[in-house]
């Protein structure tokens, strides 16, 4: 009986602990005077510009966030299959703004509010398509397809266009630079990505659907228990959608190449 209360006692003080240790989360972060923030460098979401600085949508995100929080951003980039890895060992604090909300994430970390709507869509190679008129012509064994992997959008490609060749890269550039050149016929990923590259590649690539294949939400994404972090981010997330912030943002980054220019200057 005594062994049971005492079992029992250790157990509340552990969770009592645990609570604690993850509420100090956003005080942590306060007395430090930073937020590590974790990226994955995919234009426009983040890049390097020609001196060399980060710039990109998820990097203003980033910056915005400290601001309101009255702390510096601390942008650490990482390879996509390793960034919630690294926020699952305390690596950083938060992932930014371009991460896809999706069940098998949400076993491992927290997400915020939905930051926006996208989706996956497609871009095809316009010499190689221009005679195929639906999108189930291109579901066919002497189809290429390329993608990235550890993305939602591989898991798309796989199940719509199981009987093609879907060739997944773990570099966008790579996966991007088949279909632009001519040895894929199409290439899946977000559709910010693809708005881009068919703006950017123009004559070369093209969006046939304007639609996206499966849409889906995007978050900031936290350590799983660092509810008071959490708390603080949702704030924010309403506060800069009510404002437009966060609308206006998008639209610089992936309407339009005018951040493309700027970089030129």
């Amino acid at each position: 009986m005594i062994v049971s209360r005492l079992t029992a006692a250790v157990s509340i003080f552990t969770l009592m602990f645990s609570t604690v240790a993850h509420a100090a989360e956003l005080e942590d972060i306060i007395e430090r005077g930073s937020i590590r923030v974790g990226i994955a460098e995919f234009v426009p979401w983040a890049m390097r510009s020609k001196s060399g600085d980060l710039i990109g949508y998820e990097v203003d995100v980033a910056e915005k966030i400290a601001a309101d929080m009255g702390v510096k951003p601390e942008l650490i980039s990482y390879d996509w299959d390793k960034i919630i890895g690294a926020l699952e060992k305390g690596e950083i604090d938060i992932i930014s703004a371009g991460m896809a909300i999706t069940p098998g994430r949400a076993l491992r970390i927290n997400f915020s509010r939905p930051v926006a709507i996208s989706g996956i869509g497609i871009a095809t190679n316009t010499a190689m398509t221009d005679h195929i008129e639906t999108l189930g012509e291109l579901n066919k064994p002497d189809i290429i397809i390329t993608t990235v992997a550890e993305t939602l959008a591989e898991s798309v490609s796989k199940t719509l266009f199981n009987k093609a060749s879907v060739n997944v890269f773990r570099d966008k550039a790579a996966a991007e630079k088949e279909v632009i050149e001519g040895r894929a016929h199409a290439y899946l990923a977000t559709m910010p990505e693809i708005q881009y590259l068919t703006m950017k590649n123009s004559g070369k690539v093209d969006m046939p659907v304007a639609e996206p294949l499966l849409a889906n939400s995007e978050g900031i994404a936290v350590r799983r228990g660092d509810q008071e972090l959490l708390n603080f981010i949702n704030a924010w997330v309403a506060a800069r959608t009510t404002d437009k912030w966060i609308a206006t943002t998008r639209d610089y980054w992936f309407e339009s190449l005018e951040w493309a220019s700027a970089d030129d200057e």
